[in-house]
C-alpha cells in the first residue's frame, strides 16, 4: 500500500490493537507479582492460586481458532471492540471480587476479552504491509506490547503497595473500556473478499489437515508453556524463597526478563527477515531457552542456595532473549498456508502458547503441594528445596519438548510456500 489515507488507517488501528496487546500482556503475567497478596485474600493453596492464574489462558487456548476465524470474516475492527468491553468489565470483576468464585470469572471474563488482541494484531501486519516485513513487524509490535509485562513486575509491585492490587485492577479496566471506544473509531474494516464467509469451515479444515502447521504448535506449548508458567506466576515466589530476595527484587528480575523477551522479539524477527530463514534461527535460540532452565533447575539441587544477584539478572536477560525464539513461529505458520488464511493459521499455532501456561501453572502449583511440608508466613505457603524442584523439573522438561518440535518446523525461506507443500 502507498502513504495514503488508507495506509495511515491501518497505521492507526494498528497502534490501537498494539495498546490492547500491551494491557493482554499485563493480564497474562500479573500474578506473579501479587501472587502472596491473592493467596492471603482468598485463603487459598498453590493448586488453586495456579488455576486462577491458568483461567486467563483455559479460555484464551480455546479463543484462538475461534479468533482467527473471526479476524478473516468479521475483521479486527469488530473484535476489538468487544474483546475490550469483555475484558474491561472483567478486570473490574477480579478488582472488586470479595471471593475466590467471583475472581475466578472475572478472570475468566478477562482471558475471554484479550483472547482477540493478538490476533486482530497479526491480521491488521498482514493486510496492512508486504510479506518480507511480516516478521519484523511482528516483532516490533511485540516489543511495544511487552511494556505490559514489564508493568506487571516491579511498577505493579509498587503500585500494590502504594494504592492495593484491587484499586489497580479497576483502573485497568477502565482503560480497557478507552481501548474498545478507540477500536470502534479508528481501526479500519478489512478490505472485502479476502475470505468467504461461508466457506470459513473448509479454510480452517485445510489448516488444520496441513502438516506443517503443527511443529509450531507443539514448540509453542512447551517453550511458551514454561515460560509463561514461570515469569507469569511462579517467578516471584521461587526468587524470594529459593534465592532470598525481596518482592520487589524480585518482581525487578520479572521485569528484567519480559524486557529481554521484547528487544528478543523485534531482534529474533528482525534476524530472521535478514538472513531469510525461520527455522534455524528459532533453533538456536530456544536451544538457548532451554539451557536457562536447566540453570535454575540446579539451584534446587545445590547446597549453597541462591545464585548472586549478577548471575540472576544475566540470566532472566538471557533467558528472556531467548525465549522469543518461539515467536517466528507465527510467520513460519502464515508461510506454510494460503495467504488469505493468515489469521486462522496464525491463530492455531497460537492455541500452543496458551494451552502450554493452562496445564502447567496448575500442574506446577499440585506438584509442590504434594511434598510441601505445611510451612506458611503470613497468610503464604513457603516451599522447600524440594518442592520447587519437582516444579522447577516440570518446566524443564516441557521448554526440552518444545526444542524438540522446533527440529520438525518446516523451513519457509521467509516466503509463502503453501503452494510448494500442495505438491
Amino acid at each position: 500500500l502507498e502513504m495514503t489515507a488508507t495506509r495511515q488507517g491501518v497505521l492507526l488501528g494498528l497502534g490501537v490493537a498494539v495498546a490492547a496487546y500491551l494491557l493482554s500482556f499485563f493480564h497474562r503475567v500479573a500474578p506473579a507479582a501479587i501472587s502472596g497478596d491473592l493467596q492471603a485474600a482468598f485463603a487459598i493453596g498453590g493448586a488453586q492460586l495456579g488455576t486462577l492464574a491458568a483461567t486467563y489462558f483455559y479460555v484464551y487456548t480455546l479463543m484462538q481458532i475461534p479468533t482467527g476465524v473471526l479476524a478473516d470474516t468479521l475483521g479486527p475492527r469488530r473484535i476489538l471492540w468487544w474483546g475490550g468491553l469483555i475484558a474491561g468489565g472483567g478486570a473490574i470483576l477480579f478488582g472488586l471480587a470479595p471471593s475466590f468464585e467471583l475472581a475466578f470469572l472475572g478472570r475468566t471474563l478477562v482471558g475471554l476479552g484479550v483472547s482477540v488482541t493478538f490476533i486482530a494484531m497479526l491480521k491488521l501486519l498482514a493486510i496492512g504491509f508486504e510479506e518480507r516485513r511480516f516478521a519484523t513487524l511482528t516483532g516490533l509490535c511485540m516489543l511495544i506490547g511487552n511494556l505490559g509485562s514489564i508493568l506487571a513486575g516491579a511498577p505493579l509491585a509498587w503500585a500494590t503497595q502504594a494504592a492495593g492490587w484491587r484499586q489497580v485492577f479497576v483502573v485497568v479496566g477502565v482503560l480497557s473500556f478507552a481501548l474498545a471506544f478507540a477500536s470502534r473509531a479508528w481501526v479500519i474494516e478489512t478490505p472485502a473478499g479476502k475470505v468467504d464467509r461461508t466457506a470459513w469451515l473448509s479454510g480452517l479444515a485445510s489448516v488444520l489437515k496441513n502438516r506443517a502447521t503443527w511443529p509450531g504448535f507443539f514448540a509453542n506449548a512447551g517453550l511458551s508453556g514454561a515460560f509463561f508458567t514461570f515469569a507469569g506466576l511462579w517467578a516471584v515466589p521461587y526468587l524470594t524463597q529459593m534465592h532470598a530476595m525481596s518482592r520487589a527484587t524480585a518482581s525487578n528480575h520479572v521485569s528484567i526478563y519480559f524486557l529481554g523477551f521484547a528487544v528478543g522479539s523485534a531482534l529474533w524477527g528482525r534476524v530472521s527477515d535478514s538472513v531469510g530463514r525461520r527455522k534455524s534461527v528459532a533453533l538456536a535460540v530456544s536451544g538457548v531457552h532451554v539451557l536457562g532452565w536447566c540453570a535454575w533447575l540446579w539451584v534446587t539441587w545445590r547446597a549453597g542456595g541462591a545464585l548472586p544477584p549478577a548471575a540472576t539478572y544475566a540470566l532472566c536477560v538471557l533467558m528472556g532473549l531467548a525465549t522469543a525464539g518461539f515467536t517466528l513461529s507465527w510467520a513460519s505458520a502464515k508461510e506454510v498456508n494460503p495467504p488469505q488464511l493468515s489469521g486462522m493459521a496464525t491463530s492455531v499455532v497460537n492455541v500452543g502458547i496458551f494451552l502450554g501456561p493452562a496445564i502447567l501453572q496448575p500442574a506446577v502449583g499440585w506438584l509442590m503441594e504434594r511434598t510441601w511440608a505445611g510451612t506458611m508466613d503470613a497468610g503464604v505457603r513457603i516451599y522447600s528445596a524440594g518442592d520447587w524442584r519437582n516444579g522447577m523439573l516440570l518446566l524443564t522438561a516441557a521448554a526440552v519438548g518444545g526444542w524438540i518440535a522446533t527440529l520438525f518446523v518446516r523451513e519457509t525461506g521467509c516466503r509463502n510456500i503453501h503452494h510448494e507443500i500442495e505438491k
